[in-house]
């Protein structure tokens, strides 16, 4: 006794293949994202050590300042802003 095997038709199974593919294409892009957001988030890390390592080469030659990155211009700090910042260490 032996069961008569079934199959959906050439149409369905081209439309059944197209939704797959699709979702594999989607998954594979989302996964490319994935690894270049990954990618991204080191090299951030990374700028930011860079951008604490030249503030700290400028407060050595400048003291401890506020520089405004618009036009470089150089600007005390007041005192208790200094405090407020010593504190919250």
């Amino acid at each position: 006794m032996s069961k008569e095997v079934k199959n959906i038709s050439e149409e369905q199974l081209k439309e059944l293949q197209g939704h797959v593919n699709k979702i594999n294409q989607a998954q594979l892009q989302l996964g490319g994202l994935e690894s270049q957001k990954h990618n991204l988030l080191h090299a951030v890390v990374k700028m930011q050590t860079e951008l604490t390592e030249f503030q700290g080469k400028l407060e050595e030659e400048y003291g401890k300042v506020s520089i405004n990155i618009q036009d470089g211009s150089i600007a005390p700090i007041p005192e208790n802003v200094e405090d407020e910042a010593d504190t919250q260490d």
